[in-house]
């Protein structure tokens, strides 16, 4: 018998001053068996980062064919692609001609970097393409089935608070 998905319930409060979004989302999201507490928080912190009412997660690690989050038009075309990690060449073609504008976050830094030395000279060429790194060492220790945090977002840092822990996450592009 497989292992079934961790369904979390998050209630998020954004106040996002360099895009003056201000909302409250209640999610729940699930988190995948092979899916680090860390890699989760990441996947949370990139739908801070860019959220809007149109906003959503995906099927994400279980479907080759839809990245971490998307954002789609009422005609069902991607506006936003946002995918995690360091996908291949391939996938982030692929994701550049489907979709308006593509991000793609990274979190390992030792990886990251590697990464980014084999890649960049062929990316270059994507002018949708947006390569952000996230820095937020610990943060998956505020992982939760049932989570309340607090966000503001201001100069491009992310401050994040769940009443007990808080952290200051930075994205780098």
């Amino acid at each position: 018998m497989a292992i079934s998905s961790t369904i979390n319930k998050i209630s998020l409060n954004i106040a996002d001053m360099d895009r003056h979004y201000y909302q409250s989302h209640e999610l729940t999201v699930a988190q995948h068996p092979s899916e680090t507490d860390f890699r989760f928080m990441v996947r949370l912190i990139a739908f801070m980062a860019n959220a809007s009412e149109q906003l959503s997660f995906t099927k994400g690690l279980d479907s080759d064919d839809e990245p971490d989050l998307w954002q789609k038009t009422l005609t069902d075309e991607i506006e936003l692609w946002i995918d995690l990690g360091q996908p291949d060449e391939k996938r982030i073609r692929k994701a550049c001609g489907r979709a308006k504008q593509v991000i793609i976050y990274t979190y390992d830094e030792r990886k990251a970097k590697v990464w980014w030395e084999q890649q960049q000279s062929k990316l270059q060429r994507f002018s949708n393409l947006k390569v952000v790194h996230i820095n937020a060492q610990g943060v998956e220790a505020m992982v939760k089935r049932s989570m309340q945090l607090q966000c503001n977002i201001q100069e491009g840092e992310i401050y994040l608070d769940d009443g007990e822990l808080s952290f200051t996450i930075t994205l780098d592009r």
